[in-house]
């Protein structure tokens, strides 16, 4: 059994940003490995600051490009490269009276903004839209935090994120799919990649594997995958997929056979849209069940009320669903086998 030291399962309220909620749960584990302290970092400050990019992204697309509150891992680590790191003490991203996150509102606001200048008969892009997208983003969010206090000691974001020594060039993002050559490097055309973000390529096996080994070794992980199967279920706190479809009901609350997954299959339920880009989440820990299956102990952000989730907020999630409904995962480099290393090239 694995089970790796994390920060408090928190929500990430009514909002698209599972991305920034799980992978700042990642980050505060790596700090926790690197330097021993346990930081609540600032998920909203990330968000804040790749509103911009989304907006940069949309606009340039002339609005033929997805705009909404997703994202991926490497956003995270994009904007930690760019704007270095908060505590959740400097920055908390509610608006004045709220304990929740809710951006249904902003995220409204802010496409019909873009849209109008997107739309505008004159067919010539105001450059007031940046001001006014900043604006938005002010009133909702909170504006951009330059120098906070924290633990008697100032800091800017960078010189914070030298403090916990995280160097975001240091983390890769890993994939399993057949429409691209082994051990290619390559943009994974998801719905939320906006910002065209690459991905290694490694054969299925290899990604079990690399997960495997990063937990044995103390790394946790990030994963994105898909959440929208019957046999998912946060309130039970479990994850599989049974042999036989007419057992999903039993499977979540008794131990069943399940389906072998081949390269082959998972290609085939990515490729009819079966498998989706849905949601992400920290994998923290591994164990086997009495049959010696192994489960994934995943760290998830909906909170821990009892009446919508079990385990505290955590998943366990089968072998089998990790292999067939796995996105992708992301890992410190330093978690990957050297054999793996060299294939694909990373010093």
């Amino acid at each position: 059994m694995v089970d790796l030291e994390t920060t408090d399962v928190i929500s990430q309220g009514r909002t698209g940003t599972c991305w920034s909620f799980s992978t700042s749960s990642f980050i505060e584990s790596e700090i926790i490995r690197l330097t021993g302290k346990q930081i609540d970092i600032s998920e909203m400050y990330t968000v804040r600051q790749t509103y911009p990019k989304k907006a940069w992204n949309y606009i340039m697309r002339q609005g033929k490009a997805q705009f909404s509150e997703g994202g991926l891992a490497h956003d995270v680590m994009n904007s930690i490269a760019d704007h270095g790191l908060v505590p959740q003490s400097a920055f908390s991203g509610l608006y004045e009276g709220d304990d929740t996150h809710n951006h249904a509102e902003m995220v409204a606001v802010l496409k019909g903004v873009l849209d109008v200048y997107i739309d505008n008969p004159a067919r010539k892009l105001s450059p007031k839209w940046k001001t006014v997208t900043e604006s938005v983003l002010d009133t909702y969010l909170g504006k951009k935090t330059s120098t906070f206090n924290y633990d008697g000691v100032q800091y800017t974001p960078e010189s914070f994120l030298k403090m916990t020594k995280i160097n975001p060039d240091d983390y890769i993002s890993i994939t399993s799919f057949t429409h691209q050559p082994l051990y290619s490097k390559f943009i994974l055309n998801i719905p939320d990649n906006f910002s065209n973000g690459s991905f290694y390529n490694v054969s299925l096996d290899e990604m079990v594997t690399t997960v495997n080994t990063a937990l044995e070794n103390g790394f946790t992980v990030e994963l994105d995958c898909d959440v929208s199967e019957n046999t998912f279920s946060a309130k039970h706190g479990i994850a599989v997929i049974p042999e036989n479809d007419e057992t999903a009901a039993e499977a979540i609350i008794s131990v069943r056979p399940e389906k072998t997954i081949t390269p082959q299959y998972r290609q085939q339920e990515f490729e009819n849209y079966q498998t989706t880009d849905d949601h992400l989440m920290h994998i923290t820990g591994m164990l086997k069940d009495q049959n010696g299956t192994t489960y994934y102990k995943v760290k998830n952000s909906w909170g821990t009320d009892e009446s919508r989730v079990a385990n505290g907020g955590y998943v366990y999630m089968s072998e089998a669903y990790l292999r067939l409904k796995t996105i992708s995962v992301m890992v410190h480099k330093d978690a990957l086998s050297k054999v793996l290393k060299k294939n694909l090239n990373i010093k």
